[in-house]
């Protein structure tokens, strides 16, 4: 039972610091990629699973060069803004939403992505039940995170992050047999997903507004 206690605060802890960095998603949206589960009938690539002077990045890095531009005009209209922080919070968001989605979970769904992301979310989740089937995916590692492009439009900012990682993919019928996929192999995913916030507003969190994929 206390093992049960601690896991329950440490999950709660994280779910609030997400939270802090980039809060609830809830609509700007476009091409959104295929539900994970239907990726898995493209070519896999299988592996085994045994910026601008005043903004400075430590450890590998972050913001791609095509995006300092914006990273400056982003520092000038919010001084508070912090490249780790954000990068740390969008990739702590990729699992969430991600095992959110896999998991039919629409409620954290609610929060963690913008109304049109979600409704897009939610449709595929609903034909994924009507036809019976159950994912059992995993996110094995994420090998790169990093800023592509950044945008300042008025009041809106817009940054998009690229995430190449490694996904084990299963999708089961009603009974639990094996539709497609293997959770012995992982296979190579590379999603684009852009997050926006009005600066103007009193919200300091990010929102999820559109992914597809690279």
């Amino acid at each position: 039972m206390l093992f049960v206690v601690l896991f329950a605060a440490i999950a709660a802890f994280l779910a609030l610091r997400l939270y802090a960095v980039l809060g609830k998603r809830t609509g700007h949206e476009q091409a959104l990629p295929r539900p994970a589960e239907e990726r898995v009938n493209t070519p896999p690539v299988p592996r085994t699973l045994d910026m601008p002077a005043e903004v400075r990045e430590t450890g590998p890095r972050t913001v791609d060069q095509g995006a300092e531009n914006g990273l400056r005009a982003l520092v000038a209209a919010d001084s508070s803004f912090d490249v780790g922080q954000f990068v740390e919070g969008a990739k702590a968001a990729y699992r969430m939403i991600l095992e959110a989605f896999w998991k039919g979970d629409r409620e954290t769904l609610g929060w963690l992505v913008e109304d049109q992301v979600r409704d897009t979310f939610v449709a595929a989740i609903d034909a994924r039940e009507a036809a019976g089937h159950v994912v059992d995916n995993r996110l094995v590692s994420i090998e790169r995170a990093g800023i592509s492009n950044i945008e300042v439009e008025g009041r809106i900012a817009r940054i998009t992050m690229r995430f190449d990682a490694d996904v084990a993919m299963v999708t089961r019928d009603a009974e639990g047999n094996v539709v497609s996929g293997s959770m012995s192999d992982a296979v190579e995913t590379h999603d684009i997903w852009e997050f926006s916030r009005d600066l103007k507003s009193g919200d300091p969190n990010w929102k999820l507004s559109d992914t597809d994929e690279a």
